[in-house]
């Protein structure tokens, strides 16, 4: 399994009792020391109105990161682009890759329409899931429905503070076609006229589509011979229909001759495993703040989680989540990575990690390295 990369996710993580400045030393510092351990790329999400959460700005956080790291490549994981310009993502990302040439992966998401997991007309997977398991083992949980978060108020809240007064998203596969054609210099206007993003034009970058399902963001990447990064940590239920509806749609470009695919779990290892369910404890309740829509809270020490009071509402939130977290020893955690890439065939796996205190954050990191290149 050595063979198959291991990059990072990184949500910027705001733990209880510290602070976004805090944190985004931390993630320097994660990314300094994920590049010594040999992961190929380092991601980082972009996220609004989460107390727990300080990744507001990939291309922010990418410019400070590439100034101290060296060889590792960074990227967003993702621009969501419900609320942004083709020309302001590739100009912003002109301007990294203008002093730090080739080192760049453009992850593009959608955002403002439908919640993670849900698409336009109902997808399956070929693959037979049976009692909630792939045929290798994978386990695959039940759907989770999102059909609570459709009218939060706070929901509305955080699309009219992105979004100017009256602006509509342009369409997203229109606007994956304007990126890609500012990037290549080829961009026209219906009436003719070309516009030239400057820096951006030329920028040494690869082009990621994010997607939690076989629905648009899979038909795009497919169409446009894009990799694709399918979120097993997001919607767990649908990665299988995702890979499968990007592979059947993917066509040979100038960028691929075929699929490629890599695919994000959460994951919290330790030396055994009951140190590392310690450190994980605090996954449920910062899970069912996010899927409450009161926006991530500051990551729970394991103490703080255990003092939660859970309903039965309250597991039905998380237990899909709960369920597809690796949480173990190395092997154990490797295992289920190495599960991971078989069903769905990834040409690369993407971990995120969270964890109260950043040194046992970077320690899983660290393990995970050293018993991935053992495989």
């Amino acid at each position: 399994m050595s063979s198959i990369p291991l990059g990072v996710l990184d949500l910027v993580p705001i733990s209880s009792g510290s602070t976004a400045t805090e944190a985004l030393r931390n993630s320097i510092d994660l990314a300094q020391q994920t590049e010594r351990f040999g992961y190929a790329r380092y991601w980082f999400a972009e996220h609004h109105l989460n107390p727990g959460v300080a990744g507001t700005s990939p291309a922010v956080l990418l410019a400070l990161t590439a100034s101290a790291t060296s060889t590792i490549r960074l990227g967003s994981g993702a621009v969501q682009l419900g609320h942004r310009t083709a020309l302001s993502t590739v100009e912003e990302f002109g301007l990294i890759d203008a002093l730090h040439p080739g080192r760049l992966d453009l992850g593009l998401g959608r955002s403002g329409g439908r919640p993670p997991g849900q698409s336009a007309t109902p997808l399956t997977t070929t693959t037979p899931v049976v009692d909630g398991r792939a045929p290798n083992g994978l386990r695959i949980p039940p759907k989770f429905s999102f059909e609570h978060l459709l009218g939060s108020p706070r929901l509305a809240l955080q699309r009219k503070l992105l979004q100017l007064p009256g602006a509509e998203s342009q369409e997203y596969g229109e606007q994956i076609d304007d990126i890609l054609a500012l990037l290549a210099g080829t961009y026209r206007s219906p009436d003719g006229i070309e516009a030239r993003a400057v820096p951006g034009e030329g920028a040494d970058v690869e082009v990621w589509i994010l997607g939690s399902s076989g629905g648009e963001s899979a038909q795009v990447a497919g169409r446009n011979g894009l990799r694709f990064a399918a979120n097993y940590h997001v919607s767990p239920a649908t990665v299988l229909e995702a890979v499968e509806g990007y592979r059947a749609a993917f066509q040979p470009s100038d960028v691929l001759d075929k699929p490629y695919v890599s695919v994000s779990a959460d994951v919290v290892v330790a030396e055994d495993d009951e140190t590392a369910r310690e450190l994980a404890a605090g996954y449920g309740p910062w899970v069912r703040s996010i899927r409450t829509a009161e926006g991530a809270i500051e990551f729970p020490t394991p103490e703080e989680a255990r003092a939660h009071a859970w309903t039965d509402k309250d597991r039905a939130l998380v237990q899909d989540r709960i369920d597809t977290q690796f949480v173990g020893s190395p092997a154990r955690v490797a295992d289920h990575l190495e599960r991971l890439q078989e069903a769905t065939g990834a040409d690369e796996l993407l971990v995120t990690t969270i964890t109260h205190d950043h040194a046992d954050r970077v320690r899983s990191y660290e393990l995970l390295a050293e018993e991935w290149r053992r495989r």
